[in-house]
């Protein structure tokens, strides 16, 4: 029998645009296939439910929480099929070789996570995770302010858009962030060449320890 084709499938957008809902929705066509499955998520998202992947709307589906890509490769069975990750930007970068190893093994990954920051710049690894992916579901919500089709993630910090010079992760749901369009998408006090200055920022966060950085979402 010839070994299974793997693939890499990246579901990512905004925040509020339905990336939980579409991973579990593979999760259970993978299921209802009888195929084993392992759904593993960041253990940094503790909104809901640190044992689950929760979507906004309150749908509820078990998932192992892990810390680092060295926990979820040693966590991975080998005889699992499919392996799903939620809010997969908040691991380190190892997990972009993982799941690209695993793909080319003949097993089916799936995984989601946000593209952009809230300043609306590349979130840490993910282009490189994005490049590798043999699909890619980029799903878009609804403008707060305006009910356009939003691409962004805006962070509210007293009701008031966040600085850009403010840490990249801080965990959080509706209480701090909004999707918005590009319109109406604001980030106080951003450069004129914010790409470059979020490069530094991204090299600058690397280097820190874990324990220093706040937690963002």
């Amino acid at each position: 029998m010839p070994k299974p084709v793997g693939t890499l499938l990246v579901i990512t957008g905004s925040m509020f645009a339905g990336k939980s809902e579409e991973l579990i929705r593979q999760v259970r066509r993978a299921l209802y296939a009888r195929k084993k499955v392992q759904v593993f998520k960041s253990a940094l998202d503790n909104r809901w439910d640190s044992a689950a992947i929760a979507t906004h709307n309150g749908v509820r589906f078990e998932a192992i929480p892990v810390s680092s890509s060295a926990d979820l490769e040693r966590l991975v069975e080998p005889d699992t099929e499919v392996i799903a990750i939620e809010e997969v930007q908040f691991f380190d970068e190892g997990v972009v070789a993982l799941c690209d190893r695993w793909a080319n093994e003949g097993r089916t990954v799936i995984v989601a996570g946000l593209d952009q920051d809230f300043r609306g710049q590349p979130f840490g690894f993910m282009p490189v995770l994005l490049a590798l992916a043999d699909e890619v579901i980029k799903l878009r919500a609804i403008c707060a302010r305006c009910g356009q089709l939003a691409s962004k993630t805006q962070r509210l910090v007293d009701g008031r858009p966040a600085s850009w010079d403010e840490p990249t992760i801080l965990i959080g749901a509706a209480e701090k962030y909004e999707a918005r369009c590009r319109r109406c998408h604001k980030v106080l006090n951003a450069p004129r060449n914010g790409h470059r200055r979020a490069r530094r920022n991204t090299q600058t966060q690397a280097t820190e320890p874990a324990e220093q950085q706040e937690r963002l979402f």
